[in-house]
């Protein structure tokens, strides 16, 4: 259990401080102006390997060009984990494009057109109905209750 911990406390400083290499220390064009953003962290149970999952904001020719310039960065990201977290050994870093953002916007705007589209429908009259027999705000009475 203790491992679990340790992985999970290096997780959240490397986390942090490859946060803030984006936003100061990396110098590449691609990958600057805070277009890129650390969604997750998974470190290995034996700290030997990391995994960094980034957000890029923009179309597909930014995402490629960000994602380009982490991978060319890796090796600059891995020397500054070994400065800034204290470890025996500096782990390996992988970038990963974390497109979980994407894909729940994508559901949320899918969600947002079906209620257009019924309210467009007049699917609202189902809304209507008055299943829990609430008072009628139109009559200002309780319903009959004898069926």
């Amino acid at each position: 259990m203790s491992n679990e911990r340790r992985a999970s406390r290096v997780s959240s400083l490397i986390k942090r401080e490859v946060s803030q290499l984006l936003i100061s220390g990396i110098k590449d064009d691609r990958v600057g102006g805070g277009m890129v953003s650390v969604t997750d962290v998974e470190v290995a149970g034996d700290l030997q390997h990391v995994k960094i999952f980034v957000s890029v904001y923009g179309d597909d020719e930014a995402r490629g060009e960000a994602m380009e310039g982490l991978k060319s960065a890796t090796g600059y990201v891995r020397r500054e984990i070994g400065k800034r977290v204290r470890l025996r050994r500096t782990p390996t870093v992988l970038f990963v494009e974390d497109k979980g953002i994407e894909r729940g916007s994508g559901v949320l705007s899918l969600i947002n057109q079906l209620a257009i589209d019924r309210e467009k429908k007049g699917g609202d009259a189902l809304l209507n109905a008055n299943p829990l027999g609430e008072v009628d705000p139109e009559k200002d009475e309780l319903p009959n209750a004898e069926g």
